[in-house]
Parts: C-alpha cells; structure tokens; sequence
C-alpha cells in the first residue's frame, strides 16, 4: 500500500491539491493508496488520535509519496513533528519514498527536498532518485484544482510509473 502524504497543515494548499492529482493519477493506474492530509489531523501530540492515524496511514505503508512544499528553504516542521512523534521503526525502517516539492517560485522546492532525503535515509528509508521540482504550482492549475499543464502531467506520470517498479 502506498500512503500519500500533503506535507502541510495549510488549509486549501497547493501541496494538497498536487497531491489530489497524484491520487487520481494513481488510480488511474489501479494503484490503491490512501492520502494523508496534515491539515485535517493534529500530528504535533502523540496521543490517541495520532496512534489511530498511524495505524491507518503510516504503518501499513510500504512506499510514502511525499508531496513537500517550500517553508523558508526547507520542508515544513510539521511533518517533521510527524515523524517526531512516530514509532520510527515501525513507521519508517526499510520502507521507499518518493519526493515532490511544490513552490509558487521557480526551484520547486530543491532545498528542501534535498534536507528531507537526508532526514529519510537517517531513518533507514530508500528515497527513489527521481524527486520531482514543480516550480510555480500554482499556474499549473485547471479549474478542478488540479494540475491541468500536460507537460506536468507527463513528468508525474513518468515518476510514478518508475517508483511504483523501484
């Protein structure tokens, strides 16, 4: 099962609408995966609710797809208290990952997709080569709020179909 993770606690974000054409895209190609929206969860307390969002999302994951916007350079520090507040070893250990960055600027977030697979391999993670930059997300945008440029579509496309064989 892949988990497909909106790295943010913005509500309304890019992140979450990227990672929505990520889902429809994975169904599209029969792949059962499940979104994990950080703005509709409380990550920041390990407490009844965060072990019942980890047993749905976080464990059963073989890969993650993180969809990771720019926060001044880096990833956003909620998902790091996510991951903070995980059981590392269980959630995390030996399992594959996939990175998107998304910025309204133009590197896609870069940087902080570079932090974060230093951050993922620490956690005994494989991160697949492939990190996709979407630069100036928010112009890649239909009226579905989805990403409607086919150019962009084509990139995602070409990602998923060499992670889900890694």
């Amino acid at each position: 099962m892949i988990t497909l993770i909106s790295g943010t606690s913005r509500i309304g974000s890019n992140s979450l609408k990227v990672a929505q054409t990520y889902q429809v895209l994975l169904k599209e190609a029969n792949v059962q995966c499940r979104l994990l929206d950080l703005s509709s969860h409380n990550v920041t307390v390990k407490n009844d609710a965060f072990v019942a969002m980890e047993s749905e999302f976080l464990i059963p994951a073989e890969k993650f797809i993180f969809i990771l916007p720019e926060y001044n350079g880096s990833f956003p520090g909620i998902v790091k208290l996510m991951i903070d507040n995980s059981a590392v070893s269980t959630c995390w250990h030996h399992k594959k990952a996939l990175l998107t960055g998304v910025s309204t600027g133009r590197a896609g977030n870069l940087r902080g997709m570079e932090h974060f697979t230093g951050s993922l391999m620490h956690m005994k993670m494989t991160v697949h080569p492939n990190r996709l930059p979407l630069s100036m997300v928010d112009k890649l945008m239909n009226d579905n709020n989805l990403i409607g440029d086919e150019g962009t579509l084509t990139a995602i496309r070409q990602q998923l179909a060499d992670f889900l064989s890694y």
